[in-house]
């Protein structure tokens, strides 16, 4: 069994951040979304991984390399354009062969990984294994609707007026028989060849098409309020840790300060993480709160934010619900007692003056 990785895409939901990097990469706790699904993928025992890419393949392929990090045998598959799921498994048909495969969306994050999924797809072997969730709007996802045995009869992606509130999660297995369904499909009329049509059709073909409804432990990616909420979900599970320097500081519950961060005058309350050649002097640092490396946190207030590597905040009150890009300075002057939503694409400047 293989794995296919969806890592193109240009993000537009998370601008402007993604105008100079990756949405797959941006980092959960530090860490790129990315890595938690090879991660994932790695610990199913899969270890081939083909990682479609588009216009950020060079990043894609600087922080994911080989693949061997992670345990697993990586091969680049570059798509024309980013012309829908189904059009990635087109793309990827000569890399798959006669092979099963699961699809993971690399802007998704799945709490507890795929490896259930998984070990029931091979022990039943559908010719397609689907994920479900209950969503709010499902407007905005590929929807399900099913028969009153829960079996699955119909798909649409992104309908106006959904049949139903079952959202596809971004988690697909699949038999070789999918690779027949593709090949007939014809572009939507958002112009992409959709995954929910090559279901329809193996449907429609007399396959065997299972499903599962889950609950509580699915994010995509897309936004930024569901980065900060994957962000919490993370940081809620991690561990006290304190490898950097901290003086005169007070450290309340679950914070991870990494080697080489460095804590001065300052208090923090997790769970939250601090990456190594951070700064954080006469701060605030509050819970939901991730500090990528070689950030500067100075005489500020931080909370319930994503900082990425290389901004500094300095003599802001007060930030929070935030995503700050790479390298980005935000300074205030004079200091205003009032709390500030940013979010910031790299090697922003911005000063709060009122």
């Amino acid at each position: 069994m293989k794995a296919l990785v969806l890592a193109g895409g240009s993000g537009r939901r998370l601008r402007p951040i993604t105008h100079t990097s990756a949405k797959q990469l941006v980092p959960v706790a530090n860490k790129p979304v990315l890595f938690y699904g090879l991660e994932s993928i790695a610990e199913t025992g899969i270890r081939d991984v083909g990682i479609v890419v588009g216009d950020t393949a060079a990043e894609i392929g600087s922080a994911v390399g080989d693949g061997s990090r992670f345990g697993l045998d990586v091969t680049y598959l570059p798509q024309e354009a980013p012309l829908g799921l189904a059009h990635a498994v087109h793309t990827a048909r000569d890399y798959l062969g006669d092979d099963d495969f699961v699809m993971y969306l690399g802007d998704n994050f799945i709490v507890g990984g795929i490896s259930a999924i998984v070990d029931r797809f091979r022990a039943r072997r559908p010719d397609a294994q689907i994920m479900l969730t209950r969503v709010s709007d499902p407007r905005a996802f590929g929807v399900v609707e099913l028969d009153r045995h829960g079996r699955a009869v119909r798909l649409e992606e992104k309908p106006e007026q959904p049949k139903s509130d079952l959202a596809l999660v971004g988690v697909y297995l699949f038999t070789p028989r999918v690779h027949d369904a593709v090949s007939v499909l014809k572009p939507s009329w958002r112009g992409e060849l959709e995954i929910t049509d090559a279901i329809q059709e193996l449907i429609d073909s007399g396959c065997r098409v299972d499903s599962t409804v889950v609950s509580g432990y699915w994010k995509d990616t897309g936004n930024v309020d569901d980065m900060l909420e994957v962000n919490r979900l993370v940081l809620d599970g991690v561990t006290a840790e304190c490898a950097g320097e901290v003086h005169s500081s007070e450290l309340i519950g679950r914070v991870v300060i990494e080697r080489g961060a460095t804590v001065t005058g300052s208090r923090i309350v997790g769970p939250a993480v601090v990456g190594a050649g951070a700064r954080i002097r006469d701060s605030y640092v509050g819970p939901f709160t991730s500090i990528d490396r070689d950030c500067a946190v100075l005489d500020s207030e931080v909370e319930y934010s994503i900082v990425l590597r290389g901004a500094s905040i300095v003599g802001v009150r007060r930030v929070e619900r935030s995503l700050i890009g790479r390298e980005v300075e935000v300074t205030s002057t004079p200091r205003i007692l009032r709390a500030h939503r940013l979010v910031l694409g790299d090697h922003s400047t911005v000063r709060v003056t009122s």
